[in-house]
């Protein structure tokens, strides 16, 4: 199944939920405007290469379109359209006044030298500066992005418009970014598992987690809840997994991680075991944290997880997902679970509107609240209509994007 069409099945389900009529299923669906850019570089050895990249903003009824900005050699129109209109719901789910959008080259970052990912990022600028900005589309750091990129694409979106930081989000903190930005996304899984545990009798110290994914998101989680006092038992990057019973050390983790330029490869102090090894492990809390559609309708049987965090961007899909409901697994969709770096960008879109810079103390505990006060909403909905906090998810956050379009008007 495409990744657009696993996105379109479980609008479906929670447009079946609200009645929602063909006519709205179609306004709310189908993407405002998508864009395919050619971007050509002259590569480190003289050969001008071409690339193509897209850029598709879903909806904007509730306000300015948000998203980030990949780099992956998956990356096509299919996969980019399915993220935006996730990006759609997920700001609705922590309502925020933001609609969704995404976009992406279908590169492979590391086989690219710095000035050849800045001539790529500020070429691709070039190709839409004129469909973005701080009232139109917002893009972030995303899989292959980071401050850097985004430091790159707001100095060249000024060269057509002039000062903008509120143009772009996951910028360096010395260039008008936000502190805590980076951690956020991993953070905000991180609270809102402690929410999820506690709501379920959960203690810290009888809990076993596993992360598959070790990178920016995968590592802030692990931190989070390693200080919060949960036993984290397994951890994977693309090289291979690691296993420990009694507990990893986490923080040797964090250094081994941060000496060896982001990869685990070769960590001493536990156990290899396979990215799929790790799947099925016996642990109360499974927190996929890498690509999307790692859990299929193949190895869903298989994993014993009773609890699931969607940190990745659409990791289980619809028929893995049906298995596991039908088994009572609890899960954490995506669209809230992961929305802690969207809500951080919030953060710094509104301090760069303001030309105010919030403390790191301040980010944290308006992190906080606001991912707490939008689990609580999920939670609510999905006991009062005994529904998943899937279908609860996205029943909020459509019946939020209709509500906006209806009370603004389509014609």
């Amino acid at each position: 199944m495409k990744a657009f069409d696993s996105t379109q099945l479980y609008f479906n389900r929670a447009a079946d939920q609200i009645d929602l009529t063909e006519s709205m299923r179609c306004l709310l669906l189908v993407p405002k405007r998508e864009v395919q850019v050619q971007v050509a570089i002259e590569r480190d050895d003289g050969e001008v290469a071409t690339y193509i990249g897209y850029r598709v903003q879903h909806d904007d009824a509730r306000g300015p379109m948000k998203g980030g900005l990949r780099f992956h050699p998956d990356v096509d129109m299919d996969e980019i359209r399915s993220l935006a209109a996730l990006m759609t719901w997920k700001t609705a789910v922590v309502d925020l006044p933001y609609g969704g959008a995404k976009g992406g080259m279908a590169i492979d970052p590391k086989q690219f030298s710095r000035r050849e990912l800045e001539l790529l990022t500020r070429r691709f600028v070039d190709g839409i500066h004129d469909l973005v900005g701080p009232d139109v589309d917002i893009p972030a750091p995303d899989m292959g992005t980071n401050a850097d990129v985004m430091a790159w694409f707001m100095n060249q979106y000024a060269k057509y418009h002039g000062f903008s930081p509120a143009c772009v989000t996951g910028k360096p903190v010395e260039l008008f970014g936000l502190p805590g930005r980076e951690e956020a996304t991993g953070r905000g899984v991180g609270i809102l598992t402690y929410k999820l545990l506690g709501r379920i009798g959960r203690k810290p110290g009888d809990t076993r987690v596993a992360i598959q994914g070790f990178g920016n998101v995968g590592s802030h989680t692990a931190k989070f809840l390693g200080e919060a006092g949960y036993r984290l038992v397994a951890v994977s990057d693309a090289s291979g997994g690691f296993y420990r019973a009694d507990g990893l050390n986490v923080p040797a983790l964090l250094r081994y991680a941060l000496d060896h330029n982001g990869s685990l490869t070769g960590f001493a102090e536990a156990d290899a075991i396979s990215n799929a090894e790790l799947l099925a492990l016996d642990v109360d809390v499974l927190i996929p944290a890498a690509l999307g559609g790692v859990i299929t309708a193949q190895n869903a049987k298989a994993v014993r997880a009773g609890i699931i965090v969607e940190a990745a961007n659409a990791p289980i899909y619809p028929d893995a997902d049906d298995v596991l409901q039908e088994r009572g697994a609890i899960i954490l969709p995506d669209i809230l679970a992961n929305a802690g770096g969207v809500t951080a960008s919030y953060f710094e879109w509104v301090q760069n509107r303001q030309h105010y810079r919030w403390d790191l103390n301040r980010v944290r505990q308006e992190l906080d609240r606001v991912l707490t006060n939008s689990f609580e909403s999920v939670w609510e909905l999905a006991a009062t209509r005994n529904i998943s906090l899937r279908a609860a998810a996205y029943v909020l956050g459509i019946g939020r994007v209709r509500r906006a379009t209806e009370l603004a008007g389509v014609c």
